[in-house]
């Protein structure tokens, strides 16, 4: 949120009182706090009235600094809150003539009393700094007179760290435009917009300098981010109330600050083995019955193609009864010995779900009748017609509720479903709406995808064992990294949003999400032959690897006889490299470290690699460089060192740019030696 008009003033109605000064500290067990007023106080008489602010400064691990900075205390807080564990350690103090130092780990913080800063520090060397103008109680209503009447503007808190020169910023969660957040005003609110505007199915707000170190604000809320956008030279962030709550995670690199990030929100969980071959859909509004998905099925093994699981999307139930999770009897008479038929066949089954109970649906006069939806303030089902007739909203607040919503899909486990895919889960209200646990309707708005993921999570756990439990989800937030695997959402089929698609892959892989899905070929419209050959030898290098979209089938034999022999291709090379893949699955359950990563992440001290989102590393490895032209030409750089190509067995030495032309059986795949 921008509250400036400028650099030498501010927007219409908006004031900002900035602390100016510690005027007392103490040590309270492991915590320091102290007083900031809005002014330099210079006598006693300038202790009345005015703004003061208190801050509250803790370790919460190794590199790890935990700021929490408030203006009224008084506010009850509702919650919602992220799911953080701290390793909290002692803090290690010293005090000189006009200035605080805390070390912890190899990094240090060194506050200067007045003018209050913060600078940090990662092994001696400078990492960036929040000077006294960076830290804001802001009013959009204010007059500069405090009044005894409540005031009807909001108020806000803001916090900010420098931008040093040739500082870059990433993360912020997936985001479908440039890969490099510098010059954008970022809001973390969770939307159902598809992959070709700014809006995002998946908000973290947690940020990643190129400089090494992390910034993670603790509101499950709406933070919003100035990235060197309202100030160019800094990044701000605000968020709506009384409290700012923020860590500071100096990791001296970007995986040692995304490993920081996901010790304290969770480390991504360990995907079954079989999840990362090929996942074969019925589409979304496509025609099938039982008999369409067994002979879909006997083609793809007719063809040679090896399909690990097969997915039922949204119409195995009857329409307008979503989600009653009964199988629409017209379609499929005996879905228990289907199901069994299609596991005789080594596959999986997932089948699609969401929160959202139809009117029509069998369940919802029994979720109404015993509270389990999301009320408004006269005690009605919050209820609407978009997407669903008269659809109500499973409140996974209340505990009976959840235990209600999981016993269903336990009974769907125990007849033979496999996993889940988590759809939905964005359109969560905000005004008129009363939770259960009465929780912060705005807070709960990105906080709403943890506790439904973690929900379905926990039952194909409790039934499946923790080994073989997978979910294909669509939104997230901070924490949701434990619950793979994620996906793309709904993207065109054309080279535009399969490029866009990856930026939004590889933005949310360096916001702390290990695995990363997308719909090949293309959710919207049907592909070219072409469009879909590219997007299968892209969509195999992937973490997990999806043949999904809406109103056409994805199967291989639609798009022409080498569109299957590319399938064909594709999968084998995924095989070939799946010992690989589970070693570098592991590496992330036990660091945080993505599997597909950014450029920039795996070689951040090669600059030509700050910018790159067309290309990628898997693991640290192998380098992807997808085809995004119809003439099958591909520029791409290989950054220094020993290379050899994965199809040819070309050998070259790496440090430059390259150009290329490849058929439809070939991509810039790259052995890192």
């Amino acid at each position: 949120m921008n509250f400036y008009n400028g650099h030498w003033e501010k927007q219409y109605g908006v004031s900002m009182y900035h602390p100016q000064e510690i005027y007392e500290w103490h040590r309270e067990n492991e915590e320091l706090v102290f007083l900031a007023p809005h002014q330099k106080i210079y006598g006693k008489g300038m202790t009345l009235d005015g703004v003061v602010l208190t801050f509250h400064v803790t370790v919460g691990g190794r590199d790890i600094f935990h700021i929490v900075v408030e203006h009224y205390q008084g506010v009850v807080d509702c919650g919602p809150d992220f799911v953080v564990e701290e390793k909290r350690e002692t803090l290690h103090l010293s005090e000189e003539e006009n200035s605080l130092t805390l070390c912890c780990g190899e990094s240090e913080l060194r506050i200067e009393k007045s003018p209050l800063s913060f600078t940090f520090y990662y092994r001696g060397n400078y990492m960036t700094r929040m000077e006294s103008s960076d830290f804001a109680y802001v009013r959009t209503d204010d007059t500069g007179v405090l009044l005894y009447e409540e005031r009807a503007g909001d108020a806000y808190m803001q916090g900010a760290t420098s931008l040093a020169v040739g500082e870059l910023i990433y993360g912020l969660g997936e985001r479908f435009g440039p890969l490099v957040k510098n010059g954008q005003a970022i809001d973390m609110w969770n939307e159902d917009g598809g992959t070709s505007s700014e809006l995002s199915y998946i908000n973290v707000p947690f940020y990643l300098s190129n400089c090494g170190y992390g910034i993670f604000v603790n509101d499950t809320g709406r933070v919003s981010f100035e990235v060197g956008s309202s100030q160019v030279g800094k990044v701000q962030f605000c968020v709506p109330g009384e409290k700012l709550d923020f860590y500071y995670l100096g990791g001296g690199t970007m995986k040692r600050s995304i490993s920081l990030y996901t010790e304290l929100t969770g480390r991504p969980s360990l995907p079954p083995e079989w999840s990362f071959g090929l996942w074969l859909s019925t589409s979304f509004v496509t025609d099938y019955d039982e008999e369409t998905v067994l002979s879909v099925i006997e083609q793809m093994e007719e063809a040679q193609i090896p399909v690990r699981v097969f997915h039922f999307d949204c119409f195995w139930m009857k329409g307008y009864h979503w989600c009653d999770f009964m199988w629409d009897s017209e379609v499929f008479p005996n879905p228990q010995s289907m199901l069994q038929k299609i596991h005789d066949k080594g596959m999986r089954i997932c089948v699609w779900i969401n929160p959202y109970i139809a009117q029509a649906s069998a369940l919802f006069q029994e979720g109404m009748r015993e509270g389990y939806f999301l009320k408004r303030a006269n005690g009605d089902v919050w209820q609407w017609d978009k997407w669903q007739a008269g659809m109500a909203i499973v409140d996974f607040t209340n505990p009976q509720a959840k235990a209600w919503y999981q016993k269903k899909l336990e009974d769907l486990l125990r007849m033979g479903v496999d996993c889940f895919k988590t759809d939905f889960g964005e359109r969560i209200p905000t005004e008129d709406v009363v939770y259960y646990n009465g929780a912060d309707s705005k807070k709960m708005h990105n906080f709403y995808s943890y506790l439904y993921n973690e929900a379905v999570y926990e039952v194909v756990c409790h039934v499946k064992g923790k080994e073989e439990a997978i979910l294909f989800a669509r939104s997230g937030t901070a924490g949701g990294q434990k619950f793979p695997v994620h996906w793309g959402g709904d993207c065109f089929a054309k080279y535009e949003s399969m490029a866009e698609s990856l930026r939004g892959g590889l933005s949310l892989t360096m916001s702390g999400y290990g695995y990363w899905s997308h719909d090949i070929g293309g959710f919207e419209d049907t592909s070219t032959a072409d469009v879909y050959k590219r997007w299968v030898a892209f969509g195999l290098l992937s973490s997990h690897s999806r043949l999904h979209g809406s109103n056409s089938y994805r199967v291989p034999w639609l798009y022409g006889e080498e569109a299957t022999a590319v399938l064909r291709h594709f999968v084998k090379v995924k095989e070939e490299l799946l010992p690989y893949l589970l070693e570098k699955a592991k590496e992330n359950h036990e660091t945080g470290i993505p599997l597909m990563r950014a450029m920039a992440l795996e070689f951040p001290e090669d600059t030509a690699c700050a910018y790159l989102d067309r290309q990628y590393m898997l693991g640290d490895r192998y380098l992807v460089a997808p085809v995004f032209r119809e003439d099958g030409q591909v520029t791409y750089y290989l950054p220094h060192g020993k290379w050899v190509h994965y199809f040819t067995k070309e050998a070259t030495d790496g440090g430059r740019w390259r150009t290329d032309t490849v058929d439809y059986f070939t991509i810039p795949l790259w052995e890192r030696k």
